[in-house]
């Protein structure tokens, strides 16, 4: 199957709303989104289903802030959803939004620096226009960029991340459907290793089920990126199933694969109970939604880098912890 009517649909959008500018942007969104169109976004924006109301809130000023702003992409691939049995088509795009940090944002205040905004985003499209957006972005490593340190305990590192080391995601011509098949079915195999959380193996043997020794987790600001299945299990997965507990059964919206990558998102992807602490947090017994989008590379028969964009804001909010909120002269 070709994906390509729906790839140029998003082609076309990126290059209408990267050019425009103020009202221009509510005018790109009215033309390429449905009329009962759906946007799941990161806090404070969350779901909104009014391209007018998405422009506002979001797009003018963050387009406002952030000047000369430039996509840099480092994946675009679709498929058809494995969720409701492949009825609908998403594309997916990672990358960078970067551009001159000018103006404030949030509340966060500017540098006039350069500064990226690390982002994920899945489009369904149907009949030309675009249904559903799930974009996800990463504040809080936006405002590490810009001086501040939102999260103290990280316990692995953080910086603007790379895309594929390959450099072969941006999939603009379909790629073999046998190959997308294939990663399908490596993601599918490690949500069921690893998303359950009780394989009854030693962590790190867990791990070795569906990924290479080698593996990168890209992760988001506030826990940082890993390196090999030994510090992965030590700086993320080992703490994470430790502070979290009562997980849930995933919550997926879109699953979809092309070629050698894939991804998945939910709103929420899962829910848990942070009865063990995490991030320095206290413990306690609130159960907590994990809004998560997930971007995946395979090599072989086993996954190796994997893109994760949590959000960190929401799930400390939920806790108590506003720390946008925090800042001075936030915008409500």
């Amino acid at each position: 199957m070709s994906f390509q009517a729906e790839k140029q649909v998003i082609r076309e959008y990126y290059d209408a709303l990267d050019n425009a500018k103020g009202d221009g942007i509510t005018a790109v969104l009215g033309q390429y989104t449905a009329d009962n169109y759906t946007w799941r976004a990161f806090h404070p924006f969350h779901l909104q289903t009014d391209s007018k109301t998405v422009s506002e809130l979001f797009w003018q000023p963050f387009r406002g802030a952030v000047t000369s702003m430039q996509r840099r992409m480092d994946a675009f691939f679709a498929g058809n959803n494995f969720i409701d049995d492949g009825e609908s088509v998403w594309v997916c795009s990672m990358g960078h939004l970067m551009g001159l940090f000018d103006a404030p944002w949030l509340g966060i205040q500017p540098t006039g620096k350069m500064i990226m905004l690390r982002y994920a985003e899945f489009h369904k499209v149907v009949d030309g226009r675009i249904a559903e957006t799930a974009f996800y972005f990463d504040i809080p490593h936006f405002m590490m960029q810009a001086g501040y340190k939102p999260f103290p305990d990280q316990a692995a590192a953080h910086m603007v991340q790379p895309g594929p080391a390959p450099h072969d995601a941006l999939l603009f011509d379909d790629a073999d459907p046998e190959e997308g098949q294939k990663t399908l079915e490596v993601m599918h195999k490690m949500i069921s290793d690893l998303g359950q959380w009780n394989s009854g193996l030693p962590l790190e043997e867990e791990l070795a089920l569906s990924w290479h020794d080698d593996m990168i987790w890209w992760g988001p600001a506030g826990i940082g990126a890993t390196y090999t299945i030994a510090r992965y299990a030590q700086q993320h997965s080992g703490p994470f199933r430790a502070g979290l507990s009562d997980r849930s059964g995933t919550g997926h919206i879109a699953r979809i694969a092309e070629g050698n990558y894939s991804g998945f998102f939910g709103w929420p992807n899962f829910k848990a109970k942070a009865t063990g602490g995490y991030l320095g947090l206290p413990s306690n017994d609130k159960l907590c939604e994990f809004r998560v989008i997930d971007v995946y590379r395979r090599d072989g028969d086993k996954l190796k880098e994997n893109w994760v964009f949590l959000d960190m804001l929401h799930f400390f909010n939920q806790q108590g912890v506003d720390i946008l909120g925090e800042l001075e002269g936030v915008q409500e």
